[in-house]
């Protein structure tokens, strides 16, 4: 399956606004009350907002014109009710819709994360770390931005508006008419601009997530760009993608404004066409002064709100812009479902693990295994050697069930390793890799993280627990004990420590089945004895896979295979395997 999000991004079908407001109908749930007040509140200010024009006008024919001052003190007193009952349903509605942005906010988030960990291992492959953060932080905060503020804006705006027009139309359906003709231009405009908007919107949401992935991955790999001494090149590459997002924010930038002087000029078309025809009427004797007032404010009303919705539009473009990448996440599910639990009919006596007529290739790729069969026993040691690209972790990640096969089946205990649920899988299948990866915290977090078997335990009672496995001698070697700080990116330990940990916390686990992938090819010998030493306190029915350029790490194999050009072959002896590693080298 490709998991690509960038191609999703072009070729996926545009989201309508239905579809997004059904998508969010789950995460909206248990806000329907607060929902509910707030358009209650929306509606009070809305309608005190409408009633103003229509008091100035009767103020103004009927007691100002006829010198009745206590009238307009009246008045003016109603007046100063309403604007302070608008201003009180104006503060609680975007104090109660500030508060339903954040929630969605954190369930969206929880949302996009939670399905990032059901996804494959391929999914992450495919996709730049930095891009993934920015649909997290960036792409949901503009939904956020969009419920908090905008929305709330938005709908009360369509009240006032729709509310305006029908003063218009009721109070003089001839001059309400001509007023609202500019109207059906900015429909049209509107209609005509709102899929370019979106479309650069979404651009510019790209090259942020572009730029985030680029400053991640140089950020990542610095010692490598400072030991190379090649800062040029992160320059030119930061220079690169920086470029590309000023551009696409600069376009987006103009599409987000382009509503904003067309709604200026019909307003302002609007005022005059009222301006001009009111006068016309009120020489006539077919209109008052205080009508035309109450006109002139409720075309206000009505073109203000227009002018305001357009720059609301525009986020509402970009909401829906972040909405379809967000979408292009949650939308996915992953291939590597569990299967029903069943046993195969003819297992070995001492089988652990079994490939039958394997194939693999990773999406769009080359084929990397052909028809692979072999079985491993339990108890043994197995060393899988061969020339680098040969095959040698990818065959070790399908046995840890990274990933499934193309064809074929992988069998762990007799049963096929898709139906196994994730944590019973980790428990009985160890993998410790040539880097291995901690998490910020301490060292006895490390060790014990993810292991079900230990994880109420106290520390006092941890400490015992590593004391009886004979780690508590490795344990000297950092600084505080299983209190030692650790810092996932840093270099809080060195290599060595950290190995130490990954092999602690894998051993810990007592698993069916451990491999290691050059686990100890970057460490020194010394260190690569303790390792050794953490290994034999695993139960005799654990079976070791050990992948391995450094041939005495597979001297004492129980069987080694050679994996080369999608095969995978019996190496015979020691002294066979290496004939074949240096008549591989001497090919090449």
């Amino acid at each position: 399956m490709n998991y690509a999000l960038n191609n999703l991004d072009k070729n996926e079908r545009e989201t309508t606004l239905t579809e997004a407001l059904r998508a969010f109908k789950p995460l909206l749930r248990d806000e329907n009350t607060k929902l509910v007040l707030a358009l209650v509140a929306i509606l009070v200010n809305s309608a005190l907002n409408l009633v103003v024009p229509a008091i100035v006008g009767y103020t103004v024919d009927n007691h100002i014109r006829t010198g009745d001052y206590r009238g307009v003190l009246v008045y003016s007193g109603i007046l100063l009710v309403f604007f302070v009952a608008a201003f009180f349903a104006s503060y609680y509605q975007t104090l109660t819709m500030g508060g339903v942005g954040q929630r969605v906010l954190f369930k969206l988030r929880n949302a996009v994360f939670m399905k990032l960990q059901s996804l494959p291992i391929a999914f992450f492959n495919q996709n730049k770390a930095g891009d993934l953060i920015s649909r997290i932080n960036n792409d949901t905060d503009k939904l956020n931005q969009f419920f908090s503020q905008a929305l709330v804006q938005f709908v009360g705006n369509f009240f006032v508006i729709i509310g305006a027009g029908v003063f218009l139309l009721v109070i003089h359906p001839r001059l309400g008419s001509a007023a609202l003709l500019p109207a059906v231009f900015l429909v049209m405009v509107t209609r005509l601009l709102s899929g370019w908007i979106k479309r650069k919107n979404a651009e510019s949401l790209q090259t942020v997530g572009g730029m985030s992935g680029e400053i991640s991955e140089s950020l990542n790999n610095f010692k490598v760009i400072v030991a190379f001494n090649r800062r040029d090149y992160f320059r030119e590459r930061f220079q690169t993608v920086n470029a590309l997002n000023y551009a696409a924010s600069l376009k987006s930038g103009l599409a987000n404004n382009a509503f904003t002087p067309i709604y200026a000029f019909c307003s302002h078309t609007a005022q005059l066409i009222v301006l001009g025809y009111g006068i016309f009427l009120i020489a006539g004797g077919n209109l008052t002064l205080g009508i035309l007032i109450s006109f002139l404010l409720y075309v206000t009303r009505f073109y203000d709100p227009l002018r305001h919705m357009a720059a609301l539009w525009s986020s509402f473009q970009t909401a829906l812009a972040a909405w379809e990448r967000i979408s292009a996440i949650l939308s996915m599910e992953s291939t590597m479902k569990t299967l029903p639990a069943s046993s195969s009919a003819s297992v070995a006596a001492n089988e652990v693990l079994c490939f039958e007529n394997v194939d693999f290739r990773y999406p769009e790729g080359k084929q990397v295994l052909k028809g692979i069969s072999f079985m491993l026993e339990r108890g043994k040691t197995y060393a899988l050697v061969g020339p680098t690209g040969g095959g040698k972790t990818t065959t070790a990640s399908l046995m840890a069930r990274l990933y499934d096969p193309t064809e074929g089946s992988v069998r762990l205990n007799g049963r096929d390793i898709r139906s196994y649920a994730d944590d019973e899988r980790s428990q009985k299948i160890g993998f410790i890799l040539q880097e291995p990866f901690l998490f910020t915290g301490t060292v006895g977090e490390n060790i014990f993280y993810g292991n079900a078997r230990y994880a109420t335990a106290s520390q006092e009672e941890r400490a015992s627990i590593l004391q009886k496995k004979g780690f508590d001698g490795l344990l000297k070697r950092f600084d505080q004990g299983l209190e030692t700080s650790v810092v996932a990116s840093g270099d809080s330990i060195s290599l060595g420590q950290k190995q130490l940990i990954a092999f602690m916390r894998a051993v810990l686990r007592e698993p069916d089945l451990l491999i290691l992938d050059e686990a100890t090819a970057n460490i020194d010998t010394v260190t690569e004895q303790l390792l050794e030493e953490i290994l034999r306190t695993l139960p005799k029915s654990t079976t070791r896979v050990i992948i391995a350029h450094r041939l005495n790490t597979i001297e004492n194999a129980d069987e080694i295979f050679f994996v080369n050009e999608g095969t995978i072959s019996p190496a015979g002896s020691f002294n066979h395997a290496v004939e074949m590693l240096m008549k591989e080298k001497r090919g090449s």
